[in-house]
């Protein structure tokens, strides 16, 4: 338990510090305890955090009506003749393990497949891994971080050699000169970090954003770049032309530090304003204009988030945008850099200990034979035992369909509202032999489930998770589980006894899973080895790597070179693509999606908290009022959106903030409201990322 504060403004409360459980800002806060009963009772914020300096948005104010919500599901259930029941611990354990042994039996132990998450603490994603490949023995194991950060990782790893997410701490934004955000609506999706952006603004510094919405970061912007969706590559072609042919490249940084300049210069050669401008929709005047400032600007940070990313060239997209910090040289450096916002509360921390399918502990390859020996002896088995890689989140649901994965361990994830092809992932969750579920509330995917095994809130257990910076903070415990639930590392471990490995994970408490997580990343590039909850608590946080017990951590990356075989960065070279779907005369309009203000991922959390679904309580169909007119369409009215996977209909929301050719729909709810139902399920080749913010779609008046 964390250390009580008490209150003295209210009489009768305690104060407790911790940080929200939504996205990756990772906001300070002080959860209010009422003494006489122990429950929790409200949010104020934390003035000294560093990242959120005392400001919440609506989602953090609210996050504490989670924890004694009714929905709660706080016993295990069963079901039985298509209806779930309340069951015992000992009898819903009695089932996975007799399930599970049965069908690793008959079909071996790779048809069991763990679909992890990462809204849970780094103590909690490092488990699920090692009990997948330990517990279970199956390579089958990815997450839902697949569909958020998996392309900013490819990006970073192939320009600059490591992922992480920001180059430089936060706070320096305050100082930076210029703001290139492409992809990021940040005022809505991450809204506390807007306010470095208005600080920055007001000290002079300038803002560019690329976005085929107008939305409220866009308007606050020296210069919007309205691009057509998918044609992120280009524009940043463009821009490093430009900048190339003005004389703004750093010609000793490039030549002291990065690979590949010539191939690149060769290459943007065609991206003239004019071709680009003709590939993107975004005038001339604009793209010359949004060259000059950041040329000009001697600090400046390039900044992106899923409109980049969630593409089939994701990956190019990240490394195309990452091109320009590189030859402008601001990476390593003071109030510059590159840096994605991250989605999910642990997207950072949750991708670097063993969820993704082909990644063990500090981002250690599974190919990599040193690797799988060194977590091994951490772990006590035999090399041999250790599972070869696996597939991505989709295709792992995909497989469902082949019988490869016959029976499916689903925790803190809703992929039956995240997935895209929405129709195809309920058919295969419907075909599973056996399917458990970890959850609080039940989800969509829960109700697919066999088995739902009642898991805690952040609020009811400790652990770390990693920011959007890279910085590792503490989640304290502010209260003890609700009901019979307990937390995932608890169930995971308790599973895996059953299945008779019940030596491997032995641990008492959250701290001793993260001390053998030290030991784990010791000696990888994401090294967690000198981070201790006690350390992280004296400095507000630790960036990693952090090698030792001495070291204070690692604010700034990159400084002296990069983790990369000759120590330079190398430049990602690569030119446009379309898109896996491009309009045609049968699907004339392009689909994209996004997040809003009130809302977090699948909504299995926010849709229950009155006052956000009262700001937002059902998706819509954003466009212009042109396309509109087209279909004769007027606000408020019923369209029907139909792609080649499904149809849907929405209420018209109209506004001219938005692409003539495009419409945005939110992506928080499910089932008949869920938009992936029509979203494109075509993966980048590294990342494997689908490419949810592009798809043809066609309109019809309902």
């Amino acid at each position: 338990m964390a250390t009580e504060t008490k209150n003295l403004h209210r009489k009768g409360e305690s104060f407790i510090p911790t940080h929200c459980s939504y996205c990756g800002m990772q906001c300070g806060m002080n959860v209010r305890i009422d003494d006489a009963t122990g429950r929790v009772v409200g949010i104020e914020p934390r003035y000294e955090w560093p990242v959120n300096q005392g400001r919440l948005c609506p989602k953090g104010v609210t996050a504490y009506q989670q924890v004694e919500h009714p929905d709660r599901i706080l016993r295990p259930l069963i079901k039985r003749d298509g209806k779930f029941i309340e069951a015992s611990w000992e009898e819903a354990y009695d089932l996975i393990e007799r399930k599970f042994k049965e069908i690793a039996a008959t079909y071996g132990k790779d048809a069991v497949g763990v679909y992890g998450g990462v809204s849970m603490t780094n103590e909690k994603c490092y488990l699920v891994g090692k009990y997948a490949r330990v517990g279970l023995g199956t390579k089958h194991i990815d997450y839902n971080g697949r569909y958020c950060m998996s392309s900013a990782a490819g990006g970073f790893n192939a320009t600059l050699g490591m992922d992480r997410g920001s180059t430089l701490p936060w706070t320096d934004l305050l100082h930076s000169d210029c703001f290139f955000l492409a992809g990021s609506n940040t005022a809505e999706c991450h809204p506390t970090s807007i306010t470095w952006f208005w600080r920055g603004r007001d000290r002079g510094a300038k803002l560019i954003v690329a976005d085929p919405r107008e939305t409220p970061t866009a308007r606050i912007a020296d210069v919007h770049l309205d691009l057509k969706p998918g044609t992120d590559s280009a524009l940043a072609n463009g821009i490093a032309h430009i900048l190339i042919k003005e004389g703004y490249v750093d010609n000793e940084y490039v030549v002291q530090r990065v690979n590949g300049f010539e191939d690149l210069e060769k290459m943007v050669g065609k991206f003239t304003p004019e071709y680009t401008s003709w590939l993107t929709g975004v005038a001339q005047e604009k793209i010359i204009k949004a060259a000059h400032i950041y040329g000009k600007a001697k600090k400046s940070v390039v900044m992106f988030a899923r409109g980049v990313e969630q593409q089939r060239k994701g990956v190019d997209n990240v490394g195309s945008y990452t091109n320009l910090a590189l030859i402008r040289g601001q990476i390593g450096k003071f109030a510059s850099g590159v840096a994605t916002f991250t989605g999910q509360g642990n997207g950072q921390g949750g991708r670097e200990h063993g969820q993704k399918a082909d990644l063990l502990p500090g981002y250690r390859k599974l190919t990599d034979p040193e690797a799988v020996q060194y977590i091994s002896q951490v772990w006590g088995i035999d090399p041999a035992e250790m599972p070869g890689p696996g597939v991505s989140a989709y295709e792992m649901l995909d497989s469902i369909h082949q019988g490869t994965v016959r029976a499916m361990h689903v925790i803190c994830s809703n992929p039956a509202v995240s997935s895209p092809n929405a129709h195809h992932v309920w058919k295969a969750l419907e075909k599973l032999d056996f399917l458990v579920v970890n959850d609080f509330f039940l989800s969509e995917t829960a109700e697919f489930a066999d088995v739902v095994l009642p898991t805690t809130t952040w609020a009811e257990d400790e652990g770390t998770t990693t920011n959007t910076e890279g910085r590792v903070i503490k989640i304290n415990q502010i209260r003890k589980p609700a009901g019979e639930s307990k937390p995932d590392w608890r169930i995971l471990s308790e599973i895996a006894t059953r299945m008779g490995r019940g030596k491997y994970f032995k641990y008492g408490n959250a701290e001793e899973i993260f001390n053998e997580l030290r030991v784990a990343s010791r000696g990888g590039k994401a090294d967690y080895y000198g981070i201790t909850y006690e350390k992280i608590e004296k400095q507000q946080g630790v960036f990693w790597p952090c090698p030792d017990l001495e070291h204070p951590g690692t604010p700034y990356v990159y400084q002296d070179s990069f983790p990369t075989p000759d120590g330079k960065a190398n430049l990602r070279i690569v030119d446009w693509q379309e898109a896996g779907e491009i309009q045609s005369k049968e699907f004339p309009e392009i689909l994209t999606t996004g997040r809003v203000v009130f809302h977090y991922l699948s909504g299995n959390q926010t849709r229950r908290i009155d006052f956000l679904m009262e700001k937002c309580p059902e998706p819509y169909a954003e466009m212009h009022p042109e396309m509109a007119s087209k279909y004769n369409l007027q606000d408020g009215e019923e369209v029907e959106l139909e792609t080649r996977r499904a149809k849907m209909k929405l209420k018209v929301r109209l506004t001219k903030a938005i692409r003539k050719d495009t419409v945005f729909v939110p992506y928080h709810w499910g089932k008949q409201l869920s938009v992936n139902q029509l979203t494109n399920p075509c993966l980048d080749p590294v990342s494997r990322m689908p490419e949810f913010k592009v798809c043809a779609v066609r309109l019809r008046k309902s």
